[in-house]
């Protein structure tokens, strides 16, 4: 069975203007992920649950594991030498990472270390997305214009999601392809060659606790999901996990629609653009699917801050175009930031 090793060396001629610096980058963030699988699978046998006590830019509760996933990550993206600098979930400014291994280093990588780490305590599926960019500026210490770039400009992103196996998703603009960790021989193997999303589908995810708070959009799109119709396969169901890369690779594979909206109190959306929205909207466009904020493609959205915010409609085509049309209706966007 192919290696996720094996697999990127052979990708490796997609891109001629790389030497390998990309290859050995993404190697860095299987190795890491690998750390990080291991202290997930035993936390609740080495004190790794719980929180540090400490709040991180975002204004939440740091978990130990939210921060041994931030290290572990920027220590194999720093000891790798192919990265100038990360921007992280956990981190208020940029990292810049040793100038003595990076200095000539032509990529800059977003990350969130470890997406739902709330589950890890009732041990429920949690997740780790990065996008990977081509550093803008020339030379020596990494720039922040390195980092806020639109998504079309990712050169490559992916998740990993740590369940009841743990999976390594990810594209560099040619297909989707997911590898499976063996953990009698420590590697990820090619286990969902060419991933495609179905076009539409029967499951539709979003915290329907926060019902009274949606966009009024949304909120239709909610009733037209539980309205039965044999023609659309109507009702769909609802399933939401509360990791938004579990959600994702559920319906990626099954098809479906995750929803994450605007509310009263998070006007302009809660998930974070950089190193949230924009991986998983390029893995989602790669493997047939859509993403938008309701209005607008993510992937097109300008980047001014690290930890912007944004709302998302992503998955399966049809159904995103189908919540389009019920915002669009409902939730006019002058309406809608109003909401």
């Amino acid at each position: 069975m192919k290696t996720l090793g094996q697999f990127i060396i052979e990708k490796q001629a997609d891109f001629p203007y790389a030497k390998g610096e990309l290859s050995r980058l993404l190697r860095d963030i299987g190795i890491a992920a690998k750390v990080v699988n291991r202290e997930i699978n035993k936390a609740g046998l080495t004190d790794k649950l719980g929180e540090v006590g400490s709040i991180n830019v975002q204004g939440e509760a740091q978990k130990i594991l939210d921060v041994y996933a931030n290290e572990q990550f920027i220590s194999a993206l720093s000891s790798g030498g192919e990265c100038c600098l990360v921007a992280s979930e956990e981190n208020e400014e940029v990292v810049l990472l040793n100038q003595t291994v990076s200095k000539n280093a032509k990529y800059a990588v977003a990350i969130d270390p470890l997406d739902g780490s709330s589950n890890i305590d009732v041990n429920v599926a949690v997740g780790t997305t990065f996008s990977i960019y081509r550093r803008k500026s020339k030379e020596g210490p990494g720039q922040l214009e390195d980092i806020l770039q639109k998504g079309t400009e990712q050169v490559a992103a992916g998740y990993i999601v740590y369940g009841s196996s743990t999976m390594l998703v990810y594209t560099t603009g040619k297909g989707v392809n997911g590898f499976t960790l063996d953990p009698s021989i420590g590697e990820f193997c090619l286990s969902h060659p060419e991933i495609k999303v179905p076009k539409s589908g029967i499951i539709y995810s979003m915290n329907e606790g926060n019902y009274v708070h949606f966009p009024e959009g949304v909120k239709k799109y909610i009733k037209y999901c539980q309205v039965e119709d044999d023609a659309t396969l109507r009702p769909y169901t609802s399933r939401y996990i509360g990791s938004m890369v579990a959600d994702l690779h559920r319906n990626l594979i099954k098809g479906g629609i995750y929803i994450y909206p605007t509310t009263a109190s998070a006007p302009h959306g809660k998930l974070r653009l950089v190193y949230e929205c924009n991986p998983l909207a390029f893995i989602i466009e790669q493997a047939g699917g859509r993403a938008t904020n309701g209005y607008d493609r993510i992937l097109d959205i300008e980047v001014t801050e690290i930890h912007q915010r944004e709302s998302i409609f992503i998955g399966s085509e049809d159904m995103v175009l189908k919540a389009e049309e019920f915002m669009a209706e409902y939730s006019p966007r002058e309406i809608s930031k109003t909401v």
